[in-house]
């Protein structure tokens, strides 16, 4: 049995399995981020949590044939660095040679959402699909393409950034430094600031009830919590958020018309409340609409899964 070890490295939390030939997980750890500590900090830590996961799964890292990882931003495999993450505020961080000084094995990179993506298309969702795309809905928000077996990621290793795309004018600071980015709007972190801005408007929210009068404690979940609860103001919130979403996806669609369409991370937990009136909102406005043929949306299958399954196979990618 050959096994594989893969790192999510994320704007919140780092996550690592071991993945064996059958491209399971069969051992998983995660700590958190932490990402506004020295870079230094930062990797001392994936470094360890890859050690507790092999341990975990019983095996040591002489054992793993590679190390992928997946991290937000800009992500050169060609040479190893991490040119820029927004996210977690790096600028030409050295990833591959830090992690292989600590771990002694070969190491691999790519951008997250396209590992997770390329996870989605080997085991998950998209085995069947020729072209694919995956957005993720997390922290921020990730675009992974994938086309024939081969990762796409631009001349540069920057491609795929689909929540860089402007969808407001002029609209919401993004931590990219461009204004009115899906990201903004669309990730968890632009729900929860849809949710405080409705929820100031609103005193009379159940929202309030909910996190004991301190907004600080707002998530992803709350405005849907609340509109599953019948509060008018969560739902308007929801509105919101799939209406700014779908501006996106209907966008993203227009542009490379793949034959699947799938979404991950933790808000696409929310299920049909999000992608049925997602899709019908898509439906309405896509330019093929009138086509025999559409992209088909449909929820990632591997849920968190997909990020370190996909970053444990790098080495098999194009």
């Amino acid at each position: 049995m050959k096994y594989y070890l893969g790192i999510d490295l994320g704007g919140t939390n780092i996550a690592a399995g071991v993945v064996n030939e059958n491209y399971e997980i069969i051992a998983q750890c995660s700590i958190k981020t932490n990402g506004s500590r020295p870079a230094e900090e930062v990797v001392d830590d994936m470094a360890q949590v890859a050690r507790d996961t092999a341990a975990k799964a019983g095996i040591t890292l002489d054992e793993v044939e590679w190390v992928g990882i997946g991290a937000p931003g800009t992500a050169n495999k060609a040479t190893g660095v991490i040119e820029y993450s927004n996210n977690i505020g790096w600028y030409d961080v050295p990833l591959v040679q830090m992690m292989e000084d600590r771990l002694k094995k070969k190491v691999y990179i790519e951008n997250d959402a396209n590992a997770a993506a390329y996870g989605e298309y080997v085991a998950g969702s998209a085995k069947d699909a020729e072209s694919f795309i995956m957005v993720t809905l997390g922290t921020g928000v990730g675009g992974g393409i994938v086309i024939n077996n081969e990762i796409y990621s631009g001349s540069n290793y920057a491609g795929a950034e689909l929540g860089h795309s402007v969808i407001v004018v002029d609209g919401r600071p993004c931590t990219c430094e461009r204004k009115g980015c899906l990201e903004a709007y669309a990730s968890a972190t632009g729900l929860i600031k849809t949710t405080r801005e409705h929820m100031e408007k609103n005193k009379d929210s159940i929202m309030w009830e909910m996190v004991g009068g301190d907004s600080s404690k707002i998530s992803g979940r709350t405005s849907f919590d609340a509109m599953r609860k019948g509060d008018a103001t969560g739902k308007a919130v929801v509105d919101e958020y799939i209406k700014y979403l779908a501006c996106g996806i209907t966008n993203i669609i227009n542009t490379f018309q793949p034959d699947l369409l799938a979404m991950g991370g933790g808000i696409s937990h929310e299920g049909d409340y999000l992608m049925k009136p997602l899709k019908e909102i898509v439906a309405r406005e896509v330019y093929s609409r009138n086509s025999a043929k559409n992209t088909e949306i449909v929820a990632a299958s591997l849920g968190n899964a997909a990020g370190i399954i996909g970053a444990a196979l790098l080495g098999m990618a194009k």
